[in-house]
């Protein structure tokens, strides 16, 4: 075996630091970069929420992208299914993207199911503290169920969908998240607001400002 690929292999691998920085990024930009992290049963409006929110802070010239649950699961993580050991590596996977994001100086909105709060407590722990925030969209199972845009309780309930969160599989609500977004009381635009407000109270879209 060659040598240097046994190196690799045995995993001695040093993180190399580059000559600009995560601030040195946002300084530039003049906002934060960083993950705010929906969480949330399906249908409860993490992803609608998390995409108007992208859209009025591209809109104020925010580098920002959201990374959303289905839409990853076409490439990146096509290969997971959906049992405890896949949700892992599928987060796992998604919050060091996530950290090549903010590192780049860019705002990643995540819209996860993500429904168990040891990975949840996983993905806060990879962040510094500053650059992090959890979003509880919350809403009953029976009012997501009610929505089902895509027909996917229908199919949970009708066996054909394995370990459906809310259905055959729990979702542990957080505990202690950063902010509540309760989209069975509030309206979209009401919630939107919510989000952009609380970003503004953070600092994340106003970097530098006293």
């Amino acid at each position: 075996m060659d040598f240097c690929k046994h190196d690799i292999m045995e995993n001695h691998v040093i993180w190399h630091n580059g000559y600009v920085n995560r601030s040195d990024r946002n300084r530039l930009n003049n906002h934060k970069s960083g993950l705010v992290w929906f969480t949330g049963l399906s249908a409860s409006g993490k992803s609608t929420i998390a995409h108007y929110v992208e859209k009025e802070l591209f809109n104020r010239g925010i580098r920002v992208y959201v990374l959303d649950g289905d839409n990853v699961r076409h490439g990146l993580n096509s290969n997971l299914g959906f049992s405890p050991e896949d949700r892992k590596e599928n987060l796992r996977r998604i919050v060091e993207l996530s950290k090549l994001f903010a590192d780049a100086g860019i705002l990643v909105l995540a819209a996860f199911i993500s429904p168990f709060r040891a990975d949840r407590a996983y993905i806060r722990s990879r962040f510094d503290g500053d650059n992090f925030l959890e979003i509880y969209v919350k809403c009953s199972v029976e009012e997501c169920e009610r929505r089902d845009p895509k027909g996917q309780y229908r199919k949970a309930r009708a066996g054909i969908i394995k370990e459906y969160t809310g259905v055959s599989s729990p979702y542990e609500e957080p505990l202690n998240p950063d902010l509540v977004i309760e989209t069975e009381k509030l309206s979209l635009g009401d919630a939107v607001q919510k989000v952009l407000k609380f970003l503004d109270e953070k600092k994340f879209i106003s970097y530098g400002k006293a």
